[in-house]
């Protein structure tokens, strides 16, 4: 299997980079954009998911909520990406050697095809899921997004 670090290599050399870990106050900005996004990102899927369990908005159907809420999903998922990134190219050599960074990587990409394959398939449909379809698909998608949010967490600890 070849290996990545020539990529994190590079990544560290870029002038974004650097740009970057050399500023006093860039990184808090950029950090402070992803935490506000995944926040968003988090409060909408929470509530969804807390109407797939049959536990809040009863008389909405969860299409419904799920059309209403897919603006603040996309964008928030976009602005995490992206400010993610930045966070990313300022720092790729501690990323590297991080077995939490890789965790988060991991979570991330599940959460995505889960999100954007059986998640949506199950929100949009167009009756209400099964009560114990919404609580597996509601629990999975709780499980995947938090491992997300713990995974950055720890990777300024580890």
């Amino acid at each position: 299997m070849p290996s990545l670090l020539p990529f994190f290599e590079w990544c560290e050399a870029t002038w974004l980079g650097q740009t970057i870990r050399t500023s006093l106050v860039s990184f808090a900005v950029i950090e402070t954009f992803h935490l506000f996004a995944l926040t968003a990102l988090l409060g909408g899927i929470f509530i969804l998911n807390l109407r797939l369990y049959r536990t809040i908005l009863r008389r909405q159907p969860v299409r419904e909520l799920a059309l209403e809420l897919s603006p603040w999903t996309f964008w928030s998922l976009v602005l995490i990406l992206g400010s993610g990134v930045l966070l990313f190219l300022s720092e790729p050599m501690k990323c590297y050697a991080s077995t939490p960074f890789q965790l988060k990587m991991v979570f991330l990409f599940a959460a995505l095809m889960f999100h954007f394959t059986i998640y949506r398939k199950v929100t949009r449909a167009e009756r209400d899921p099964g009560r114990t379809l919404g609580i597996l698909v509601g629990t999975i998608s709780i499980f995947l997004w938090l491992g997300v949010g713990v995974g950055g967490r720890a990777i300024g600890f580890f």
